[in-house]
């Protein structure tokens, strides 16, 4: 801030001796005329009139130091401002340098890479020649059917020579009486006298039914591809004198 503005926003009292005087004036009527009190009033006012010089250095000060932070911050902007346009001439420079390479890659001709090709298309034709391909083909493919056959043969000698597995069950049946006078031994003896390929009979025992009945639970062990459920239970019920009914009950693999 310079000096005229300071002047300018300071308040100049330009009738101070006038009021001096109605204040002396005052003072005078209310305590009457005394050297004592004049003396205090002119001191009081020359207390006032040094005061507003001090505001003034104050303001004055206060002036000065704000022009001189402004005047830093603008050495400041001034220093960075000068950063900045160094970047920017370097990054100019880089990209003229890129245009530059670019067109020179542009006017280049790419004469040189269409003849590294041909010489080695022109090599790789010449060695070709060299290859007896028909011969090596024919030779391969007899060496390949051979071992193909080979493989085939030595597959079916030890597919043959595995034992095939059989599938078989173990099964549980309820032979049911017609009541409790049937002879359970004889009926036993039924059931056992049924015989048939891949058909084995195991352990039975009576079971208790009710009112003094009891049926026959017998196992066996068939092969799944010989012997059914159905057929048992068909070859069974033929005994009709002592069987009544034939259930299944459990059914497992083996």
């Amino acid at each position: 801030m310079s000096g005229l503005q300071c002047l300018g926003e300071d308040n100049i009292w330009f009738e101070k001796p006038r009021y001096d005087e109605a204040e002396r004036r005052f003072y005078e009527g209310a305590n009457g005329p005394s050297t004592h009190s004049h003396h205090q009033v002119k001191s009081a006012l020359q207390g006032k009139g040094r005061s507003r010089p001090q505001k003034r250095q104050h303001r004055n000060s206060s002036s000065a130091s704000g022009d001189q932070e402004l005047v830093s911050r603008m050495k400041s902007l001034e220093l960075e401002n000068q950063g900045l346009h160094k970047v920017v001439e370097d990054l100019r420079a880089a990209l003229f340098k890129l245009e530059n390479r670019v067109q020179v890659l542009e006017r280049s001709p790419a004469v040189p890479c269409v003849k590294a090709v041909t010489v080695q298309s022109v090599k790789v034709e010449e060695e070709d020649d060299d290859i007896d391909l028909f011969g090596s083909d024919e030779e391969e493919d007899e060496e390949a059917e051979r071992m193909k056959e080979e493989r085939i043969a030595a597959y079916a000698a030890k597919k043959s020579k595995k034992p095939a597995l059989i599938a078989k069950s173990s099964i549980l049946l309820d032979v049911k009486p017609w009541d409790d006078e049937t002879d359970m031994s004889k009926l036993e003896e039924c059931v056992r006298s049924v015989v048939a390929d891949g058909l084995l009979w195991g352990q039975s025992k009576l079971v208790p039914v009710g009112y003094g009945i009891k049926k026959l639970q017998i196992g066996c062990v068939v092969e799944d591809d010989k012997v059914g459920t159905d057929l048992l239970e068909e070859e069974l019920t033929k005994f009709e004198d002592y069987v009544q009914s034939v259930d299944v009950a459990a059914f497992n693999k083996i």
